[in-house]
């Protein structure tokens, strides 16, 4: 499996829609997708070789979270670097350079995509364009905030690695973050890199990805950014609800806005058909549907 070290850490990193290693002197556009909490490159596989006619896709783990893993003796310097998500942005700008990318595209999902945001804005030489999956602004509420960080905290801390063994668990694990099915190897996958995710690391982006600093400052920077960029929402997400995302999309005339419907956390994988109708008149393919639904 090939790995590029970024920032003291091994990163996993593959392409999809190339021959690995991908060429260097490849002329096609390079499109970098990036996963949510708890997650991995792995429930992007599926939309990157749907763009890999067109794209050469690039899909890696974040640090602490599936492939990327976090040894022992990198645990302290981790934890004095923090998990602030512009932390996480600057590992992609390393990961792109480390890799000869002069631009890229991006697709990015959830906690993902507001790393994203933090990289549009500090790094926009580096971006063509973003496509943000499941993302926007939230209010802040310190009751709701402060119950959240003590679910967040027993949930990170519980994670029995027998549970990926009973034949239902990964169905009642997904249940929260799905409004369609989706297929079980996917549900498998997920519970999988969820028991897998560094500790601290998993700990430490609750505490940023929700916070009172974050709902500050997320509105201030979907309104900086300049890249074009396409907003895609689950009708029914229960985790980032679908009137967050259209808030942020108002912020900023660059930011077109759609809706999946009938989906919840992972349009992407609920409905793919539509999904990639949005993403390809986006990226400037023709379809019927147009983009910037609001209904």
């Amino acid at each position: 499996m090939p790995y590029v070290q970024v920032n003291q850490v091994n990163h996993y990193y593959e392409w999809v829609g190339t021959d690995a290693p991908r060429d260097p002197e490849s002329r096609r556009p390079v499109m970098v997708f990036v996963h949510g909490w708890a997650g991995s490159a792995r429930y992007w596989q599926s939309t990157a070789a749907a763009l890999g006619d067109r794209y050469d896709c690039l899909l890696y783990d974040m640090r602490g979270f599936g492939r990327s893993v976090i040894a022992v003796e990198q645990q302290a310097a981790m934890e004095s670097r923090g998990y602030e998500l512009e932390t996480y942005a600057d590992d992609l700008a390393v990961l792109v350079d480390k890799l000869g990318l002069s631009k890229v595209s991006i697709n990015a999902h959830s906690m993902g995509a507001s790393v994203a945001v933090y990289f549009l804005n500090q790094y926009p030489h580096l971006v063509d364009r973003a496509i943000l999956t499941c993302n926007g602004i939230f209010e802040y509420d310190k009751a709701a905030f402060e119950s959240f960080y003590k679910f967040g905290g027993y949930v990170v801390a519980v994670r029995p690695k027998w549970l990926g063994k009973i034949p239902l668990a990964p169905r009642f694990f997904m249940a929260r973050f799905l409004n369609r099915p989706i297929p079980a190897a996917e549900k498998i996958a997920f519970l999988e890199d969820f028991l897998a995710a560094d500790y601290a690391t998993a700990l430490g982006t609750i505490f940023t990805s929700v916070s009172k600093k974050a709902t500050e400052v997320m509105p201030v920077e979907f309104a900086k950014i300049t890249v074009t960029t396409l907003l895609v929402s689950g009708e029914f997400d229960k985790i980032t609800p679908a009137e967050l995302g259209r808030r942020a999309a108002d912020l900023n005339p660059k930011i077109e806005y759609a809706l999946v419907k009938n989906t919840g956390h992972f349009p992407m994988l609920e409905d793919p058909d539509t999904y990639l109708d949005y993403v390809n008149a986006f990226l400037g393919e023709s379809r019927e549907t147009p983009v910037a639904s609001a209904s």
